[in-house]
């Protein structure tokens, strides 16, 4: 990989006279904003409204997690593209394509009747997504060019991205207990309307110059790659020495290699390689993989055990995950003036292993453990730890890509996020169902007291109201009482396995920023920023 620019001989700042959105930045700013706060939020607002969702559409406990799968997956899959075709067809004409597909594809899913239906719609939400996410980002990065400038917005948009998982589950919340699960898609129908109404007068269009030709045989080969990556961890529930599971995984492997060996000869690639082969944009990248699998994946986890195990309303249980957002907003904000006085390293070390710390802590939890003892101050470590992280991360990201790649290079840091999530979510929900499994194998289910009439006892415990329960004869209530008690254990156990795992995987991006990153704290500069065309 290469090292980032030398200070000496940087070229002159570009001449802001030639972004035709300078004037009005801030405003622009908050559209950029609003989009990503969209996107994001639509990553985990329905997480909360899953079991709602699930009992109606008769969905099963493995495949919930498509729910967010199929988003995650279409939208990370066809970013590249997205990214492509944003700086050739139009930055400002892709974000309002982008955000009226989004809207009709909510659409589609708020009105939904089975778990098919809603998985489609989930995956039409990812296509448009694909297209909005990167030209909003691109929009952003040829905007902002000055040094203090680019800090703040970036500030902005690393809050909203990390805040956003947190800010969904609880209007996820509000939406499910008072309205409708279903309002957790179609409130993005006027959400996307009014971003639409602002766009148009506010932003100026802008596109990249040169060499505007797509590599759809690129585009196909990273999509199917991916997807057969991600199906390829689905499976491995059945086992990971499974034919189907390793077949998929390494179809995916393959296909993803052939990818880079096409993209190395092809003359305009879709994803020019030295946008991530950049040692600092590399270092960067490879965080946003794990930080996208911990953040989904994990917050996916989190829903459940304060729903199903704890027995909060939806409503509380967005309230509770809302001390994630609220660290991530502080810390990035604290992230946004060190990255330019001491630089992206120590930050990019120092978040990921604060983070991990967290969600150690959520590994620790159990059926009857307190909400304000264990998870509150796993969720506030994880939230500043993260916040921290994904500011210089995401500057870094981009650190240095010519005007031409600037949707290219947006693109991939929200592919990375989302395929990450992606496979994450994939990977979790293996290492769920594998830990509920070994807990049942070393905690039998219990079995009915001897002796006790079996018509005394419904055939599914799960009908029975608590009313009825407490009528019952002791024995009922005691066997009930620890029927209850091995069904949570076994979810906790699996919530557990997945927290750990996703705090491995933060903990493996320090050394990684360790040894790669090389950008000083000069180099987040106006001179490094990507330049308007």
């Amino acid at each position: 990989m290469t090292t980032a620019p030398a200070v000496a001989g940087k070229a002159s700042p570009p001449d802001i006279s030639e972004n035709p959105n300078h004037q009005r930045r801030w405003l622009v700013l908050c559209i950029v904003a609003f989009a990503q706060l969209m996107v994001v939020l639509d990553g985990t607002i329905v997480s909360i409204a899953l079991p709602a969702a699930q009992a109606e559409l008769g969905i099963s406990d493995l495949d919930r997690a498509w729910v967010v799968t199929s988003y995650a997956l279409a939208f990370g899959a066809l970013l590249l593209l997205g990214g492509r075709i944003a700086d050739y067809w139009g930055r400002k004409r892709s974000f309002i394509v982008g955000m009226a597909g989004f809207a009709v594809a909510s659409a589609i899913g708020g009105f939904a009747q089975t778990g098919i239906e809603l998985f489609i719609a989930r995956a039409g939400q990812g296509v448009f997504a694909a297209l909005l996410a990167p030209a909003a980002l691109s929009i952003l990065t040829t905007t902002f060019v000055g040094e203090k400038e680019r800090a703040k917005a970036f500030a902005v948009y690393g809050a909203i991205s990390g805040g956003g998982a947190a800010i969904g589950l609880l209007l996820g919340g509000v939406l499910t207990q008072y309205v409708d699960w279903r309002w957790c898609l179609l409130v993005n129908i006027p959400i996307a309307l009014f971003a639409i109404a602002v766009t148009l007068p506010i932003v100026k269009e802008t596109k990249a110059s040169g060499d505007t030709s797509y590599d759809l045989p690129g585009a196909l080969l990273i999509a199917l790659g991916l997807g057969s990556l991600v199906y390829g961890f689905t499976r491995a529930e059945h086992g990971w020495g499974e034919a189907d599971t390793i077949g998929f995984i390494a179809a995916g492997i393959a296909l993803l290699v052939i990818f880079v060996l096409f993209e190395r000869r092809t003359a305009n690639p879709l994803l020019p390689l030295s946008i991530p082969w950049h040692r600092d944009r590399g270092a960067a990248l490879i965080g946003s993989v794990f930080v996208g699998a911990a953040l989904l994946g994990g917050t996916l986890y989190l829903t459940f055990y304060l729903q199903i195990v704890l027995g909060f309303s939806p409503v509380m249980a967005g309230v509770g995950s809302l001390p994630m957002a609220f660290f991530i907003v502080i810390a990035s904000t604290v992230a946004a003036k060190l990255s330019t006085t001491i630089g992206p390293k120590p930050l990019m070390v120092v978040g990921p292993l604060l983070a991990a710390g967290g969600l150690l802590l959520l590994t620790q939890i159990g059926v009857d453990t307190s909400y304000w003892s264990h998870v509150l101050p796993g969720l506030a470590i994880f939230g500043l730890g993260l916040g921290l992280l994904m500011v210089p991360m995401q500057n870094l990201a981009l650190i240095g890509v010519p005007n031409h790649d600037a949707g290219a290079a947006s693109a991939l840091v929200n592919a990375t996020l989302q395929v990450g999530g992606a496979l994450g979510t994939a990977l979790f929900t293996t290492i769920y169902a594998s830990a509920r499994s070994a807990f049942a194998v070393d905690n039998p289910m219990p079995t009915p007291p001897a002796g006790l009439p079996a018509e005394l006892i419904p055939a599914d415990l799960s009908t029975v109201t608590a009313e009825q329960l407490a009528q019952a004869p002791q024995p009922v209530q005691d066997f009930a009482a620890s029927l209850t008690e091995f069904f949570f254990g076994a979810e906790v156990a699996g919530y557990a396995a997945a927290f750990g795992w996703a705090a491995i995987l933060l903990a493996v991006i320090s050394p990684v920023v360790f040894v790669l990153v090389r950008a000083k704290k000069g180099d987040l500069s106006a001179e490094n920023a990507v330049h308007i065309g």
